[in-house]
């Protein structure tokens, strides 16, 4: 039978410190843990082993024995793995992974003043002006406070007993080989401690609803999906302590402006004649009037960009930029004496108002070929 080397299996000499022992187990468990190396059995056999080292390793009576005895002698004394070396290895992983994998080691009841989130959220809509320019809003709100009848219990009289499944520890524990694991209780969620008859006042909630008024100050540039803080104004704990307000904002869309972030895009309707020949227009903008100079020959959808004149960022960034596209408008009909005008333009052109010509002439004549060999 294979005999297991913990100091071999942790990479420390057999004189190392507890300090070097503590440095090596962190290192492997982060290199090994089974979350890191999903479906590696291999890494989570090496995990396991890495874990049974340490608790030996970590304890200095059992150390002793195993350096004496080895792995045999530990099985002989009984020694298994006490609360104080699994808690020692859960408060490193603890320091490692700042409870991410939670759930398992040494565990505290949950101090828990209110049943219920102290933050807040509520939706705004907001009007595509007051949203670009910021505005005051004046916006009422129902909170939760704890009820007074059961002081935030839930509870006939404030009366809470202990709850009999995690004996008010707020956690069952679990053991599954040397590992322990711990969960929510999911009897009293957490807070060990159980209703047995409802507040008549509050039916069990624990808290009651306020209202109140509050006023907003909306920077510009707020944009659909925002969110705005305001402190201490959410829900109400027992200690009369406020969570936070979290105000959610909808802006409606313009006839006009089309926003993306900071920038707006506004369609620029242009007669065909007014792209061929050029000309000066006015535009609308956020602050008034702009002249958009169209060139001879633009083109349909070409952009003109007008620095720093979209919307101002609500983090007090740079001010985004005012797109204007070009949508060419053709004639819907022409009477007798407009075609009669346009086919005389075009005849006036010659070969270059019918462009396709010499374009396929080649064409045209590459086919011949092809179908002369068939």
């Amino acid at each position: 039978m294979e005999t297991l080397d913990y100091y071999a299996i942790l990479q420390v000499s057999r004189d190392a410190t507890g300090a070097e022992i503590k440095k090596a187990y962190r290192k492997l468990a982060i290199q090994y843990h089974p979350d890191k190396n999903p479906g590696d059995k291999e890494a989570e056999e090496k995990f396991k082993l890495i874990n049974e080292a340490y608790g030996v390793l970590s304890d200095e009576e059992k150390r002793a024995i195993y350096d004496r005895y080895g792995k045999e002698g530990l099985e002989r004394q009984g020694a298994g793995f006490h609360a104080e070396s699994m808690d020692d290895i859960m408060d490193i992983f603890n320091s490692m992974f700042g409870g991410a994998f939670g759930g398992f080691g040494r565990t505290q009841r949950r101090q828990s003043t209110a049943n219920y989130a102290m933050d807040l959220e509520v939706e705004l809509d907001l009007s595509f002006q007051e949203a670009v320019f910021g505005c005051e809003k004046e916006l009422t709100i129902h909170y939760k406070s704890p009820c007074n009848a059961c002081g935030g219990t839930g509870a006939r009289d404030g009366k809470l007993e202990t709850c009999a499944t995690c004996g008010g520890q707020g956690q069952i524990v679990m053991r599954q080989g040397f590992m322990t694991f711990a969960q929510e209780c999911p009897h009293c969620q957490g807070r060990g401690e159980v209703i047995r008859q409802k507040c008549p006042e509050c039916d069990g909630q624990s808290y009651q609803l306020k209202e109140e008024r509050i006023k907003l100050s909306i920077p510009a540039g707020i944009d659909t999906g925002n969110r705005l803080r305001i402190p201490a104004k959410g829900n109400e704990d027992r200690h009369g302590r406020r969570g936070d307000l979290y105000v959610l904002f909808y802006v409606e869309e313009d006839e006009h402006f089309v926003r993306e972030g900071n920038n707006l895009y506004i369609e620029v309707p242009v007669f065909f004649t007014q792209c061929i020949l050029g000309e000066t227009i006015t535009i609308p903008s956020l602050d008034g009037e702009l002249e958009l100079q169209l060139k001879a020959g633009t083109r349909d959808r070409a952009q003109f960009v007008f620095r720093g004149k979209g919307v101002p960022d609500v983090h007090g960034g740079r001010t985004g930029d005012l797109i204007a596209q070009i949508k060419m408008i053709l004639p819907k009909k022409l009477d007798g004496e407009q075609k009669a005008l346009l086919e005389q333009l075009q005849e006036s052109f010659g070969l270059e108002s019918k462009p396709h010509k010499s374009t396929f002439e080649s064409a045209f004549e590459k086919i011949k070929s092809w179908l002369k060999g068939k």
